[in-house]
C-alpha cells in the first residue's frame, strides 16, 4: 500500500512539474513554446482530412440539403417590410386577403421562429470529431470510427486532466494573488500589481481551455474610465477579453466557489458586485456605474448588454442601461469557431458544471476579437438608439445576424407590447393609405 501511495505521489509530482514548467510558466511571461501551434496544426489537418470522408460517404444532394438547412434554416424570408408584401396582394387599400399575411407570418414562426433557434447550439456543416454533430451524420467508416474513438481517449484522459489541472492553479492563484494584494494600501503599485494577478491568472485559464485567440485592431482597446461593451455568447467571454486587457466586472454577486472568487478580486481590484436586491433597483446600478466612469483612473467596465448568452450567430437587443451612464463605449466583437468546440453556454438546458464538463472535452476555444473604434452618443440620440448603433456596429464586424428581439425571452413570453407594435404599424398603414375615410364615408352613404 506504501509503495501504490509512493508510486502516484512520484507520478503526481512529475505531473505537475511537467505542466508548470512547459505550460504555467510560459503563459505567466505572455510565451509560447509552441506546443499549442503544433496541436492546432494537428487537429486542422485531422478535422479537414474527416470532412473529406464524410463527403465522400454522403450524397451530394444530401450534403447540399444539409448546407442550405444549416445556414439558410428551413423557412426562407424575405426582409420586406409589413406594407411591401401587402401591398402584392391586392391593389386597393383594404382588403379581406390581408389577413394572408398574418397567416404566413404566424405559419412561419410556428414552424420555425428567428428568437428560440438563437437559444440552442448552432449545427455544423460537417462533423467535428465531437459528440454534437447532425444527425444526418452516423456511420461513415470503420478508419473514421476509430479515429473518432481516438480522439474520446485523448480528449478524456489527456486533455481533461490537463485542463483540470490548469483551472485548479488558475483558480488558486486568482484566489491566493488577489487577497495578497488587497492587503496592500491603495497606490499606483497595488494597481500594478492588481492587474498583472488578473492577466496572469487568465492567461492560465484560457491554456485550460486550450484557447487560441486572434485580437484584431488593439490600438483600440479600452480606454481607463470608458465601458467596454460586448456581444454574449459564453461565461468564458470574460477570460477571452482579459487575457488581453485588465476590466472592472460588473454583475451579480454569488455563493460558492463563483462567490470565494468575486470576495476576493473585490479586495485588489474595483469590480462591482451586486446583490440580488440591488440589481432589481436599476437607479442604484446606474449610481455606482456613473461613479465608476467619473473616476478616469479606473480600469474599464466590461458590460455585456444583451443580459444572456445567445449562441454565437446572432446580436440581440441591447438593454439600454448601459448606455444611459455617460462617458465613452468601446464596441468589441467576439465571434467563436464552432468547428473546435461550441463555446455556448445554454443555461436552460446545462448547469454550469456541465458546461465547463463539455468545454474541457472539447478540442478547443479558437475565437476572434475585434476591438472597435470608440463610440460616444450623438446629440439628439437617446439611450435606446445609441443601444442600437452599437449593436449594429458589433454585430456587422461579427459578421452575427443583429435582432431586434430582446434576449430575456430565453425565460419570458412575449410581451403584449410587441402584438401591439405590430398592431400600430397595419392601422398606421391603413390611416396613412386613406382606407380608414374609405371605410367612413361607404357608412355615411349607407
Amino acid at each position: 500500500m506504501e509503495d501504490l501511495i509512493s508510486a502516484a505521489a512520484k507520478v503526481l509530482s512529475v505531473w505537475l512539474t511537467v505542466v508548470i514548467t512547459l505550460i504555467v510558466l510560459p503563459s505567466v511571461f505572455g510565451v509560447s513554446l509552441g506546443i499549442s501551434e503544433v496541436y492546432m496544426r494537428i487537429l486542422v489537418k485531422t478535422l479537414e482530412w474527416a470532412t473529406i470522408r464524410i463527403q465522400k460517404g454522403v450524397k451530394q444532394e444530401q450534403a447540399k440539403t444539409l448546407k442550405n438547412s444549416a445556414f439558410g434554416g428551413i423557412i426562407q424570408r424575405d426582409e420586406t417590410t409589413m406594407e411591401k408584401e401587402i401591398a402584392g396582394l391586392h391593389r386597393v387599400d383594404f382588403e379581406l386577403s390581408d389577413v394572408f399575411y398574418f397567416s404566413k407570418k404566424g405559419i412561419e414562426v410556428i414552424v420555425e421562429d428567428e428568437v428560440t433557434q438563437r437559444f440552442s447550439s448552432e449545427e455544423l456543416v460537417s462533423w467535428n470529431l465531437l459528440t454534437r454533430t447532425n444527425v444526418n451524420f452516423h456511420y461513415i467508416s470503420l478508419r473514421l470510427t476509430i479515429v473518432w474513438v481516438l480522439g474520446v481517449l485523448i480528449r478524456y484522459c489527456l486533455l481533461l486532466p490537463l485542463r483540470v489541472t490548469l483551472a485548479a492553479i488558475g483558480i488558486v492563484s486568482m484566489i491566493v494573488g488577489t487577497t495578497l494584494v488587497g492587503q496592500l494600501p491603495n497606490s499606483s503599485t497595488k494597481d500594478w500589481l492588481s492587474e498583472l494577478v488578473h492577466l496572469t491568472c487568465s492567461r492560465i485559464l484560457v491554456r485550460a481551455l486550450s484557447g487560441t485567440i486572434t485580437y484584431h485592431n488593439k490600438e483600440n482597446r479600452p480606454q481607463k474610465g470608458g465601458i467596454c461593451v460586448a456581444n454574449h455568447t459564453s461565461p468564458i467571454d470574460v477570460l477571452i477579453l482579459t487575457n488581453d486587457e485588465c476590466y472592472a466586472m460588473v454583475g451579480q454577486a454569488h455563493g460558492g466557489l463563483m462567490g470565494l472568487i468575486q470576495r476576493s478580486t473585490v479586495k485588489a481590484c474595483p469590480h462591482v458586485w451586486f446583490e440580488r436586491s440591488e440589481m432589481k433597483d436599476r437607479h442604484l446600478v446606474t449610481k455606482r456605474l456613473r461613479e465608476h466612469v467619473a473616476a478616469k483612473n479606473k480600469l474599464p467596465i466590461l458590460i455585456f448588454p444583451e443580459g444572456t448568452c445567445i449562441n454565437n450567430t446572432s446580436v440581440m437587443m441591447f438593454k439600454k442601461g448601459s448606455f444611459e451612464i455617460g462617458g465613452t463605449i468601446y464596441p468589441v466583437a467576439i465571434k467563436y469557431d464552432p468547428q473546435f468546440g461550441d463555446a455556448f453556454w445554454n443555461s436552460s438546458k446545462y448547469d454550469i458544471v456541465s458546461y465547463l464538463l463539455r468545454i474541457m472535452t472539447s478540442w478547443a476555444i479558437v475565437c476572434n476579437v475585434w476591438y472597435m473604434p470608440p463610440m460616444v452618443r450623438e446629440e439628439g440620440e437617446d439611450a435606446v438608439q445609441f443601444a442600437n448603433r452599437v449593436k449594429s456596429a458589433i454585430a456587422h464586424q461579427g459578421g452575427l445576424t443583429e435582432l431586434s428581439w430582446d434576449g430575456g425571452l430565453k425565460r419570458a413570453k412575449v410581451k403584449d407590447t410587441f402584438k401591439e407594435q405590430q398592431q400600430k404599424n397595419y392601422s398606421k398603414m391603413i390611416v396613412r393609405n386613406g382606407s380608414t375615410g374609405n371605410l367612413s364615408m361607404g357608412a355615411e352613404s349607407n
